[in-house]
């Protein structure tokens, strides 16, 4: 199977981020990928709780979830909508940051609410309050499909490997990670960190990224890493998508898992301990 990272630059207005988007599937078609993966947020990247709530949607009346079904049934794709912000009928009125595996005839396979909110404090310039403004999944996510075991994850989850490790006990394959990624923290722990989690499962990790300074018609115009990754079961960089919009392909062997596993058995070697 190729699988297809697409790299974005999606800003604040849904119906103008919607035809780049499926400008650059078409293109990961035409390159022969069977698996297309967009990152975090690919609906809406915005900084401003004042924009979201004008221009999210909730999942039932969402565009880009209605266009991007229709879009994989056409081309007869699996397709990981890395996230899309939505709307809840929560009472506090936070958003949910969900991502959807969807199959090659349009349905929905699978749905993941991320579980870690981004609320940190990176310099004193720059800090996040994820928790605000979206409300936290939580459960585990792993689908079935036909070519792999797919847990999902997303962008924070990166930072807490104890899901990882659940994950690929359970059989995950392939865990994806979309991501919006901060500049600082991506250039000083993305890459180590998606290469950790491959090592430590054996799986194949994918992390389809936001990049670049995004518009902003409202607020602070956020800024992201870029340089999607897929990574081998060994920890080896099969891909990067550097800093602008585009697609990088790799081919999925899951030979592979099964080879990475045997010679590194971590995870049957688990033992129990006592703590002080």
């Amino acid at each position: 199977m190729r699988a297809a990272l697409l790299q974005l630059n999606s800003g604040d207005d849904p119906a103008a981020n919607l035809p780049r988007t499926e400008a650059l599937i078409d293109a990961a078609v035409g390159q022969g990928a069977g698996f297309v993966l967009t990152p975090e947020v690919t609906n809406c990247v915005s900084s401003s709780r004042a924009r979201q709530q004008d221009v999210l949607q909730r999942q039932e009346e969402d565009i880009t979830l209605a266009a991007l079904r229709a879009k994989a049934a056409a081309h007869g794709i699996w397709l990981l909508i890395g996230s899309l912000a939505l709307k809840t009928q929560d009472a506090d009125g936070r958003f949910a940051n969900r991502s959807f595996l969807i199959a090659p005839d349009g349905a929905i396979v699978a749905w993941y609410d991320k579980i870690h909110m981004f609320d940190v404090t990176v310099s004193e310039t720059e800090s996040y309050r994820e928790s605000a403004g979206y409300r936290p999944g939580d459960r585990m996510v792993l689908a079935d499909t036909s070519f792999a075991s797919v847990g999902l994850t997303i962008c924070y989850d990166l930072r807490f490997p104890h899901l990882f490790r659940q994950l690929a006990r359970r059989g995950a394959q392939v865990i994806t990670v979309p991501s919006a990624f901060s500049p600082v923290t991506g250039a000083a722990h993305w890459e180590s960190m998606l290469r950790a989690r491959a090592i430590e499962t054996g799986a194949y990790i994918l992390a389809p990224a936001q990049a670049g300074t995004h518009q902003a018609t409202t607020g602070k115009p956020r800024t992201t890493y870029g340089h999607s990754l897929a990574v081998s079961p060994w920890g080896d960089v099969l891909a990067n998508g550097g800093t602008g919009e585009g697609v990088v392909t790799i081919e999925l062997d899951l030979t592979q898992v099964e080879i990475a596993r045997a010679r590194i058995p971590a995870m049957t070697n688990d033992t129990t301990f006592d703590g002080p």
